[in-house]
């Protein structure tokens, strides 16, 4: 069986769940039995981590070139030779790494494009996409990386003979930053090119419901599979530093709770059992993030605790490993419902036990896991009081992220993951 993902870049500044998710899949399918998997990147060239895995470096519905055949009318039948140029790597990374990318305002038009089956405005592209397919064999399936290019599906049915399964975590992380009424029509109109889907894939139970409610896709359509973590990266080393630490790893966002969690180190780091406490910082950001990073940067100088801050410049490989083996505790204490948190894995599988708000997947995989702790309710001062209970018993701290550890390698694992995902291909 060959299947073929079609990913949506984010840039690669800051770690981003859906495209860790989607690394994952790939990589777990790779390994499976009788299946050939690759990646096709869409809008931006595959981020190394991507690359290093054997995505294909071929990118379709270029960046820059869909943005001004979209926004202008003087680019919608520009000759592919200005696309190619338009598309080169020079200028794709270049619009990587500007702060537009994860962000709606003035894109709106373009998601609800994406989103349109009936669109016909990209035929030339994905003429292209389907050309490139059959030439080096065709799939049996298409895995979609999210709801947010549902409209592809309509699209490469009519030229190929080929099932189209469609990953779903975070949509309305983008959806609903969008003003209205295009957050209405967006939600709406997925439900419709639902249709043309064979099968859904969901990490959560929650997303599951989440989005049956928002769209009305049939609830046997959706197949929940917690997604899984590679394991090859964990080590057994001990964490060295006697002084406590706390640890955040995600993208570093309003979004994301950082200032939450920067209040909550400056409340301990108040108390006198906590004098010695740091900080560490580890997951990125993008140029909008920066004026609500330095505001929080700025309170934690103002109460004289910068020397007890680290940020790590990057959030893969040795860093990642670095950070994870520094701190005790890890917390994400987000601002919305989450579809699901590979960070709280990739804590467990350390052996890092997590303190969460009781919100969104959080607690399915808290009782999957039993790596962590959930609070309620989802304030500064809940999240105070669960991290220094964790600092202050130090047998609960290893309990906890030792039955984390077992946990992500016996039911969140990669061969556990891609059974899931291999059913469901068989099933359609």
């Amino acid at each position: 069986m060959k299947v073929v993902f079609l990913v949506t870049g984010s840039g690669g500044s800051f770690y981003c769940s859906n495209c860790f998710r989607d690394m994952m899949y790939f990589k777990a399918l790779k390994a499976s039995d009788g299946i050939t998997s690759n990646a096709i990147p869409l809008y931006l060239p595959p981020e190394k981590m991507y690359s290093d895995s054997g995505f294909d470096d071929k990118v379709f519905f270029g960046a820059i070139s869909t943005y001004l055949r979209e926004k202008f009318r003087i680019f919608k039948d520009m000759p592919t030779f200005f696309d190619k140029i338009l598309d080169s790597p020079l200028l794709l990374k270049i619009a990587a790494n500007q702060a537009g990318t994860t962000r709606t305002e003035g894109l709106e038009d373009i998601t609800l494009n994406m989103i349109n089956g009936k669109y016909t405005a990209r035929e030339k592209e994905v003429n292209r996409l389907t050309t490139y397919l059959k030439h080096n064999g065709k799939p049996d399936i298409i895995q979609l990386s999210n709801a947010l290019i549902i409209g592809l599906a309509y699209q490469i049915k009519r030229l190929i003979d080929v099932k189209i399964v469609c990953s779903l975590q975070n949509e309305d992380d983008w959806i609903n930053d969008m003003a209205e009424p295009f957050q209405s029509r967006a939600w709406k109109m997925i439900g419709e090119e639902a249709v043309n889907v064979d099968a859904f894939i969901c990490p959560s139970n929650y997303f599951k419901e989440f989005f049956i409610d928002k769209t009305g896709i049939p609830a046997e359509k959706i197949h929940v599979i917690p997604s899984g973590i590679d394991l090859n990266w964990v080590s057994d080393s001990v964490k060295t530093n006697p002084d406590p630490a706390i640890g955040f790893f995600s993208r570093v966002s309003y979004h994301n709770g950082f200032d939450k969690m920067t209040d909550a180190f400056i409340l301990l780091k108040k108390m006198k059992e906590f004098e010695n406490l740091s900080l560490h910082v580890c997951g990125g950001y993008t140029g909008d993030d920066k004026p609500f990073i330095s505001d929080q940067i700025k309170k934690i100088k103002e109460n004289g605790f910068s020397r007890s801050v680290k940020i790590y410049p990057e959030f893969i490989g040795n860093y990642k490993v670095e950070f994870l083996n520094s701190i005790d505790v890890l917390s994400v204490p987000v601002r919305k419902h989450d579809a699901y948190g590979l960070y709280i894995l990739e804590a467990n599988a350390a052996g890092i036990p997590v303190v969460q708000p009781a919100t969104g997947s959080f607690e399915e995989i808290i009782s999957l896991t039993g790596g962590g702790v959930l609070y309620q309710p989802d304030t500064v001062e809940d999240l105070v009081n669960n991290i220094k209970n964790l600092l202050n018993d130090r047998y609960l701290i290893k309990e906890l992220g030792n039955k984390g550890k077992v946990a992500v390698r016996e039911k969140l694992s990669f061969t556990t993951m891609a059974e899931g995902l291999v059913r469901v291909y068989k099933n359609i």
